[in-house]
């Protein structure tokens, strides 16, 4: 197996008496698209300042790209979008491009005209003239621009309209599939969920979970329609059957939230004639709810 992206072990930090990290063992393998989920002050942003070796930790220790991230020639290979960028406001966007590119050996100039062209941005316009959405792009495009190894993103589309999040999906999953690790760190589902294979669940500082979207999926509640040749004469009865937790009829359609097996459900609506079963999508909202809201050991 080839040598992981980003290791973790046991890496903590504490700022006096709060713990903004609580002994984080993180592997995130080479290639792969990797999710960092949390609400804010759960620890993604520490989490992302330690590896890259703007934090030092209280204790254990991290790796990234089999070095350290305060290394300039590790980070040389990294491309960096923060939560909160701060640019000088006299700079253009070709000046920011060009320092970090000389900072990280050199960019592919048409590989850059490329990603402007795909944010519309003007290069020659000064960073402190741009809206909080294009200062936004200017950080994605800085980001990338020289095909990092590497991709760590904080909160990447914050202040983007729906159509530019759709231009940075589509980039984020051309990289990837040019080998890039993305290390991708929010607090928005839907963001994650479409790009990330597996993702870290932080709550506190602690370490909920890691596992795949598909897994979490099977963890999810399903919600079924179940529409009958005839509707049940004591629909209260599906309300306490194993693992049912909510059971609703509306004319012959009996609406059922399971979680669960769905076999019990199955049996004593057959009775009655099934016609026709709906399934809707797992609701993932839920599943992460209970690891942001639960202790858990």
């Amino acid at each position: 197996m080839a040598d992981a992206a980003i290791r973790a072990c046991g890496l903590t930090k504490r700022f006096g008496g709060l713990t903004a990290l609580d002994e984080l063992e993180l592997r995130v393998e080479q290639g792969e698209v990797f999710g960092c989920l949390g609400p804010n002050g759960a620890g993604k942003t520490t989490t992302i300042r330690l590896l890259l070796g703007f934090l030092f930790p209280s204790s254990g220790r991290s790796e990234v790209l089999g070095g350290t991230g305060n290394d300039p020639a590790i980070r040389a290979r990294i491309g960096y979008l923060p939560g909160d960028l701060h640019v000088p406001r006299e700079y253009t966007t070709n000046d920011l491009v060009g320092f970090y590119g000389r900072l990280r050996g050199g960019h592919d100039p048409g590989w850059v005209r490329g990603l402007l062209n795909r944010f519309d941005l003007d290069p020659d316009r000064r960073i402190g003239e741009l809206s909080t959405g294009n200062r936004r792009k200017v950080g994605v495009v800085a980001a990338v621009a020289h095909r990092p190894e590497l991709l760590v993103l904080d909160e990447p589309t914050s202040g983007l309209d729906p159509l530019l999040q759709h231009q940075f999906q589509l980039l984020v999953r051309e990289l990837a599939r040019d080998g890039t690790t993305v290390f991708l760190s929010s607090h928005v589902l839907p963001e994650v969920e479409l790009l990330a294979r597996r993702v870290a669940i932080l709550r506190r500082g602690r370490l909920m979970t890691v596992s795949t979207i598909d897994d979490l999926r099977g963890q999810a509640r399903q919600r079924l329609d179940l529409h009958l040749s005839r509707p049940p004469a004591a629909p209260e009865e599906f309300g306490r059957l194993p693992g049912v937790v909510e059971a609703t009829v509306t004319d012959r359609v009996l609406r059922l939230v399971v979680d669960g097996s769905v076999a019990e459900v199955v049996r004593a609506a057959a009775r009655l004639g099934v016609e026709r079963i709906v399934t809707h999508d797992a609701d993932l909202d839920e599943v992460f709810l209970r690891y942001y809201q639960e202790e858990r050991s």
